[in-house]
């Protein structure tokens, strides 16, 4: 006799006919430890600030949500989707900002999908909801935690303030078009609007070439740009983001044969403009993986490089690209582990490692190396980043050597039972010449780690 369809699926409410209802509950805990936090540059570069270098810090959330198919006569399917975050952080964070937090609306959207016939397939939505395009370069973090918000580190908001999402599907062959508005914090809002398009080949057997196109509609969000010849303060041009348009082209190929088997390889490379700054910028990434599938634990080495232009403080012309709304995980495109808290994916570059093995079909131990470096020097690396006044009383910004830093990252996974997940983590980052120079002295490591459990139904 087969189980109670309540026992095969403790989430579902109803199904009857052509209606199914289903809810939805993530939650997680997650507790950190900084030491040295930005290599102490606060006390460099912002004396005044009484920056604590060194903390602790407790933070959760709780993600309630409901949603629901109806099968329409025509064949085609109703749905939708309802939730909301409720997150805190107890102590003191990263960004000396602790005990508060808030809850948000996360999703909220309603679609039809449906076929068209000829292999042609459709798929409509209205509403708040996440949408990551590509490999989360330019579009998938479209929600910000943190600060006021509290969970800083688990970032449990994903979803687009306002997202008006089209796919047309043939084939192997999907068409995105979209409208986006994210969920900014509202100390910080930008009030962004953007729209594209995606169109996307993937092979099946797991190879993928595409292309991603974003235009700016609105945006209130400044730029930095050096100081002539890098000597003064940065500049700050106000709602230079607005009219800004990315094109970029990712892909991986297909599993090979015979002695290639066991490689893998993805790239990614975007153009960025806009003609009412002067801004012209790019960015890329390669990436390479071997699995050594006759070992042990299953290993698997992977190699890459990844660069986002600065602006060069010798022209008149501002080429700091702007990463939009990536996904800054160290397993996607964050720079570095640590050092994604300090720079953002624009006039840096990072030279990567990263060294997988399973013992058990639960447990992943990952171990990441990240070598870090600026690509224009007296040029803001983060927005306005290492501003001061340096020994000839000159008001300078940037670094002034290339070397940033380099990040050790030693991450473990287990997969407790389906639904419940353990990550555990510790990392340090080693600075450079280049946070060296602003110090005025060899600076001290970096160091923290993290222990979070995370529940999803």
């Amino acid at each position: 006799m087969a189980a109670p369809a309540q026992e095969r699926d403790p989430m579902l409410i109803y199904d009857q006919e052509a209606l199914t209802v289903r809810g939805h509950l993530q939650f997680g805990l997650n507790a950190v430890a900084e030491s040295n936090l930005f290599w102490d540059l606060a006390a460099t570069t912002a004396p005044s600030s009484s920056f604590a270098p060194d903390t602790n810090w407790l933070e959760g959330y709780i993600k309630p949500g409901i949603s629901f198919t109806y099968q329409l006569n025509t064949g085609a399917v109703f749905y939708g989707k309802l939730s909301a975050v409720s997150s805190y952080t107890w102590g003191t964070d990263a960004f000396d900002t602790g005990n508060t937090g808030a809850t948000t609306l996360e999703e909220a959207y309603l679609g039809i999908r449906g076929d068209l016939g000829a292999g042609i397939s459709y798929d409509l939505s209205l509403g708040p909801r996440e949408l990551t395009l590509g490999t989360g370069m330019l579009i998938a973090n479209g929600a910000t935690s943190g600060f006021e918000r509290g969970a800083l580190k688990l970032g449990p908001r994903k979803a687009w303030e306002r997202a008006a999402i089209g796919r047309l599907s043939f084939g192997h062959v999907t068409g995105t078009a979209f409208f986006l508005v994210p969920n900014e914090l509202p100390s910080t809002d930008g009030n962004n609007e953007l729209a594209g398009f995606d169109l996307r080949y993937d092979n099946p057997t797991g190879g993928y070439f595409g292309a991603t196109y974003v235009d700016v509609l609105k945006s209130a969000s400044p730029y930095p740009q050096a100081a002539p010849g890098g000597i003064g303060a940065p500049m700050v041009i106000t709602g230079a983001r607005d009219g800004t348009r990315t094109i970029g082209l990712y892909g991986k190929t297909n599993p090979f044969a015979g002695r290639l088997k066991n490689w893998a390889f993805t790239g990614e490379v975007a153009y960025q403009w806009n003609n009412r700054v002067d801004l012209e910028a790019w960015a890329g990434r390669v990436t390479t993986e071997y699995s050594f599938t006759d070992l042990p634990w299953s290993p698997a080495l992977a190699l890459g490089y990844q660069s986002f232009s600065g602006d060069d403080p010798n022209t008149t012309k501002l080429e700091r690209f702007d990463p939009l709304y990536y996904q800054g995980s160290p397993s996607a495109w964050a720079t570095g582990s640590k050092s994604a808290s300090t720079f953002i994916n624009s006039n840096v570059n990072s030279l990567t490692m990263a060294l997988r093995g399973k013992p058990t079909q639960q447990d992943t131990w990952t171990l990441r190396y990240s070598h870090i470096r600026a690509n224009e020097l007296n040029s803001p690396v983060q927005f306005g980043q290492a501003t001061r006044v340096n020994v000839n009383g000159n008001i300078v910004s940037g670094v002034t050597d290339r070397h940033l830093a380099d990040d050790l990252f030693l991450e473990y996974n287990r997969i407790v039972n389906p639904n419940t997940f353990l990550t555990a983590g510790i990392s340090v980052s080693f600075p450079g010449a280049g946070i060296d120079n602003v110090i005025g002295e060899n600076a001290d490591p970096w160091t923290g780690g993290f222990i979070n459990v995370v529940v999803n139904y």
